[in-house]
């Protein structure tokens, strides 16, 4: 599909400060020279609300925006459903394939947009990786953000997914506390992966069924939420999740291959937890997609 364009806003930092309108732009990476010059040829990047040259130098706290064109972005389904919802909460259901939030090329075919068209006021309280389907929750106030936030981050929250993996582990139960944290890769700089140099990181998984085809159906249970956890932790036990493009047994990234490719089994299936505003407790299930059912 074809977006609406959108305008990126940056406060210049001391960081950035003396640098060329042309070297600060060229700095993310991901535009050719000629283009910045002609986007900046027509207008589309301002600072201060001006037209911006090249050569220009730019002062800390300076507003540098930049008008990008509507662009045509990658396929992706669109499809979602509530699945819970009160005057401080909204949990919508993400099917794999659709990001939680823009980048990538991604901007309206995401989750965060599809919400904010109902649900203006939404921000996401924690995200789930491209091809993870399940339940994504949000907060619809800034007082159950801030809130919810320090739930996600004291670990208050029951998360319960389910994981194809390849292979059949040897024990019914086991916890898997493999460090996590970037690691070098050749097309992103970093990935993050195992690493005994990454933070502390602790998953449980319980088989539920064993299959003729060389598969585990799992269910896991996370206790910190670092970045692919489950992918990096499964892959680390020496059983990757089924299609996963990225993570090699022993939960190390292939080269050629980022976290936003598809392909994997994972679902984000029961969330728990007590909201601090209220002290309900609320109880969020998402149907798993049929593979990923006993």
């Amino acid at each position: 599909m074809r977006n609406r364009g959108y305008a990126y806003r940056e406060v210049i930092g001391p960081r950035t400060a003396g640098r060329t309108v042309l070297q600060y732009l060229l700095g993310f990476g991901h535009t050719e020279e000629a283009d910045w010059r002609l986007h900046l040829a027509e207008g589309r990047v301002t600072v201060d609300g001006r037209a911006a040259e090249a050569e220009s130098v730019l002062r800390s706290g300076q507003e540098l925006i930049w008008s990008r064109p509507p662009w045509e972005e990658p396929e992706a389904p669109r499809s979602t459903a509530v699945l819970f919802e009160d005057a401080h909460l909204l949990a919508l259901a993400k099917p794999s394939g659709l990001p939680t939030l823009p980048g990538g090329g991604f901007l309206e075919s995401t989750l965060l947009h599809l919400a904010r068209a109902r649900y203006p006021e939404a921000a996401p309280l924690h995200r789930l990786g491209r091809g993870t389907s399940g339940i994504v929750l949000f907060a619809r106030t800034e007082a159950a953000r801030a809130a919810l936030a320090r739930s996600f981050r004291e670990h208050d929250l029951l998360k319960v997914y389910r994981a194809l993996a390849s292979g059949h582990p040897a024990a019914d139960a086991f916890t898997v506390e493999t460090p996590i944290g970037p690691v070098p890769h050749a097309w992103l700089g970093t990935v993050h992966a195992a690493s005994p140099e990454g933070r502390p990181s602790r998953s449980e998984a319980m088989v539920l069924q064993r299959r003729g085809d060389g598969t585990t159906l799992l269910e896991v249970r996370i206790h910190t939420g670092r970045p692919h956890q489950i992918r990096i932790h499964l892959a680390a036990m020496g059983h990757p999740l089924v299609g996963d493009p990225l993570y090699l047994p022993g939960g190390h990234p292939r080269p050629d291959a980022v976290p936003g490719d598809l392909g994997y089994r994972l679902h984000a299936l029961r969330l728990e937890g007590v909201n601090p505003l209220t002290g309900e407790a609320f109880r969020i299930f998402c149907q798993a997609p049929p593979e990923l059912r006993p």
